[in-house]
């Protein structure tokens, strides 16, 4: 297993962390529990010590399950992280409380990792405000807490100022060679390097979406590096980063925990010959968009209720990343029926507005027809 040392702290984390948001279910949606805990026990015994959990996790049912599946452990054998719920703290009684719920819930006197969950700029002040940050300086100073962080969602000027505005052990962002420039991005990850703020790197596989291509995208993946998963090739290119100290994995099944400590055991960075490759892919994959739409929003609100970025990002995701069963699940479950494509009533009111001045109407007759391909 590959280890990294954050410097500042002076301990070495497995650069392989077991995420637990995304335990294999039984039928009834619950946490497969036997599978899952079979999956952290062959996590641990290949020497990944990261494991990272949080409060709503699995509807909640995360945290006790890691508790007892972890119980079996020496204590000081891992590194537990978790995360405080901020959209569910208004006072430092609140932070208290479920602080003192998550100790139970994890059947432990401390934890390891203790992130201020899913920051952004407004979010991050409020906590300030609240004395939520100060709390969490008690909590480490009283050893309730090992290290202090937090996980991030905004843009990098919003991260700067997270960042920057005190001393962080650690903090968390998502990246993956496909979003280079979104959220933190790689821009972000420099000012960790500059700062001496070890990194933990959450959704490297972009919810899954590099683990599925078209064909001809695989094939350039596969020509390189037959044996190679495409998880792989994801994973390593956060992993070859040298701040990045945990790569944060959701594993589901057996065998994607089998793939991902094949990548880690003996850990390759990448070559400047499949970093060429990875920039490569990114250009190909990108010229699949259908339509740019920027998510500017111009062209909101429709008069009709349809959700016109939402729908082009469903179709141009799909385009990208052939992933028939996310495209399906998003139009027809995530989405509302009256926001569909199939509801524009071709009024062209959002055409009037739009910036990048796409054709809107005919892009949304065609997202309809593309998805409805797709049952």
């Amino acid at each position: 297993m590959e280890y990294r040392k954050m410097e500042n702290i002076g301990i070495s984390t497995s650069l392989l962390g077991f995420g637990c948001m995304r335990f294999p279910t039984t039928p009834e949606g619950e946490i497969d529990e036997v599978r899952a805990e079979k999956m952290l026990d062959r996590a641990i015994a290949a020497g990944v010590n990261y494991i990272d959990t949080a409060y709503p996790y699995h509807g909640g049912k995360s945290e006790p399950f890691v508790g007892k599946a972890l119980k079996k452990y020496p204590r000081d054998s891992f590194y537990l992280a978790t995360k405080l719920p901020v959209w569910l703290v208004n006072s430092v009684e609140d932070a208290e409380r479920i602080f003192n719920e998550q100790l139970d819930r994890l059947q432990t006197d401390h934890i390891d990792f203790y992130l201020l969950h899913a920051m952004n700029g407004g979010r991050y002040d409020d906590m300030v405000r609240l004395g939520i940050v100060e709390w969490g300086e008690k909590k480490k100073a009283e050893g309730k807490i090992k290290y202090f962080g937090f996980s991030f969602h905004d843009g990098y000027e919003a991260f700067e100022h997270i960042l920057t505005a005190r001393k962080w052990d650690f903090c968390q962002i998502q990246l993956n060679y496909m979003d280079t420039e979104v959220q933190a991005g790689l821009k972000g990850y420099a000012l960790t390097e500059k700062l001496g703020v070890p990194l933990v790197i959450m959704e490297p596989v972009k919810g899954g979406s590099l683990t599925t291509f078209a064909d001809d995208i695989t094939a350039m993946f596969k020509t390189e590096k037959k044996e190679g998963s495409l998880a792989s090739w994801a994973l390593r290119f956060v992993g070859t980063l040298p701040n990045v100290k945990v790569v944060l994995s959701g594993m589901s099944t057996e065998e994607q925990v089998a793939d991902n400590l094949s990548t880690f055991d003996k850990f390759e960075p990448l070559s400047e010959k499949e970093q060429q490759l990875i920039k490569d892919v990114v250009a190909a994959v990108k010229a699949r968009v259908k339509n740019g739409c920027t998510n500017c929003r111009y062209c909101m609100p429709c008069p009709f209720g349809v959700d016109i970025p939402r729908n082009f990002s469903i179709w141009n995701n799909y385009s990208m990343y052939g992933n028939a069963g996310g495209a399906k699940w998003n139009y027809y479950h995530e989405m509302k029926a009256e926001s569909r494509a199939d509801q524009c009533k071709k009024c062209g009111a959002c055409e009037k507005v739009c910036p990048q001045a796409i054709p809107i109407r005919d892009h949304l007759a065609q997202v309809h027809h593309c998805i409805e391909e797709l049952k």
